[in-house]
């Protein structure tokens, strides 16, 4: 029989790493922020979920969420502005009884009103700090015919020791269920690392969420995968295309610098499965005869009239006559103003910095400016 993605809810956690980066996450969630010259992180899931055919999204909000709700607005961008299902946003008080959750389990246990009142039958959980194209019609047709409780995506590599201690490590035998559950561990070497994608039944996922609250519990991982291992059915899907995680500030730049590599980016951009994001309608970006742009991704908007490097530039940036970019990531509407020099600096929105000046860092610690800085 084949599959119905029709009978699939998806749900994105909005907020769910906002410290793993909480310079940029200050003033809006994880899901917000931006990547690769023109997206935002949710951008991903968000359109993972739809090229698969789920056509009904709920996204979990906590806090900081303004940013969020302006870029999703009707989400006619992913064609999800439907009169049945379609984009539903989950404040975090979702009942009387809730407060800001703590984990998972209550972000979930908010929203339980709206997963009983959906008609689907399967749920897919996903995180906004995983960069990835990934198609679920085979995840959750796997997870259908094992009959597993849980299904988690997994990535099998050798990962850093800082990949590991922030992720949920997994242990499998050879038929894929999942024998042992290591959170944030201290390890190194070759592991099967969670990627925060998880597909079950919405019904279980129901029972899990209303004894979860009954016992006080609000982690999935802790809570449900390391403590019901040996009783639950968790299976694993193995992810092996490219994907970047965020998991801190030198992660989130190194992730944008990849891109610059064009294999990279051939291999996360996709073109029968794209990554779809909020039209902004900008002119062409304009390029002075003067200018020197090297290995660098520049989005629409901008007006280059000095040099830029190695360096990915976001919408409405202007790099001035005479000034110097290298190694940066400068997001919207930055001014670098003539004769300013800037390298292996990460600037947030509406950023200045004035004639003349010159701001460096190092690659391995990028420079942050917060957002509308003049420096």
């Amino acid at each position: 029989m084949a599959l119905n993605m029709g009978s699939v809810m998806g749900i994105i956690f909005a907020n769910m790493h906002d410290n793993t980066i909480h310079d940029i996450t200050k003033s809006r969630t994880m899901g917000s922020v931006l990547f690769g010259g023109r997206y935002r992180l949710i951008d991903f899931p968000l359109s993972n979920m739809a090229n698969s055919g789920v056509s009904e999204v709920a996204v979990i909000t906590k806090e900081n969420y303004q940013s969020l709700l302006d870029h999703l607005g009707s989400a006619r961008e992913w064609d999800l502005a439907r009169k049945k299902g379609g984009l539903h946003i989950l404040p975090p008080f979702g009942n009387v009884e809730a407060g800001l959750y703590r984990g998972r389990l209550e972000a979930l246990y908010g929203g339980i009103s709206f997963l009983k009142a959906s008609r689907t039958e399967y749920v897919i959980l996903s995180d906004c700090d995983i960069i990835a194209t990934i198609d679920y019609k085979p995840i959750v047709k796997a997870h259908v015919a094992s009959g597993a409780d849980i299904t988690v995506v997994t990535n099998t590599a050798k990962h850093s020791a800082d990949v590991i201690s922030t992720s949920t490590v997994v242990n499998s035998d050879a038929e894929g269920r999942v024998v042992e559950v290591l959170h944030k561990p201290t390890l190194e070497g070759e592991c099967s690392i969670c990627l925060n994608m998880f597909v079950m039944k919405k019904n279980f996922l129901i029972e899990l969420l209303e004894d979860g609250n009954a016992r006080g519990h609000y982690s999935f991982e802790r809570d449900v995968l390391q403590r019901k291992v040996s009783e639950l059915n968790i299976r694993t899907f193995e992810f092996n295309e490219y994907f970047s995680k965020i998991y801190s500030m030198q992660s989130f730049f190194k992730a944008n610098m990849d891109l610059i590599d064009p294999a990279n980016s051939r291999r996360l951009y996709n073109l029968k499965r794209p990554i779809y994001t909020k039209v902004r309608d900008n002119a062409p970006s304009k390029y002075d005869l003067d200018c020197v742009v090297k290995s660098s991704l520049i989005a629409d908007g901008c007006i280059i009239e000095g040099e830029v490097e190695n360096s990915v530039i976001f919408r409405g940036v202007k790099v001035g006559k005479g000034a110097k970019v290298k190694n940066a990531i400068l997001m919207q509407d930055t001014v670098i103003e003539d004769n300013a020099v800037v390298t292996n600096i990460i600037t947030d929105k509406d950023v200045t910095v004035s004639e003349g000046k010159v701001v460096s860092s190092t690659e391995e610690y990028p420079l942050y400016i917060g957002k509308g800085s003049v420096i």
